[in-house]
């Protein structure tokens, strides 16, 4: 079957740069990553991802990372489980 149809969006240019050159090192175009894209949304017939609006604590969670408190640093897996107590 002949690919005619086409799909046009408008994003932000420095999205489509950094998103484009992540495609790139993926050995990846657009029209394949867009066509990868559609074919998962058919096959899940939804989204291939979950969609959720963050809770007030996530929100919180993310502020608070993003200005770098509350972070627990460990050095490998190991680590992890043992401050985790695992």
């Amino acid at each position: 079957m002949s690919k005619s149809a086409m799909v046009r969006a408008r994003i932000k240019p420095e999205l489509k740069s950094r998103t484009e050159n992540i495609l790139h090192k993926l050995g990846l175009n657009a029209t394949q990553a867009i066509t990868m894209f559609y074919k998962q949304v058919e096959l899940h017939d939804g989204l291939p991802f979950d969609m959720v609006i963050p809770t007030s604590t996530t929100k919180r969670t993310f502020k608070s990372t993003d200005e770098k408190r509350n972070l627990v640093v460990c050095e490998d897996a190991k680590d992890m489980f043992k401050k985790l107590g695992m």
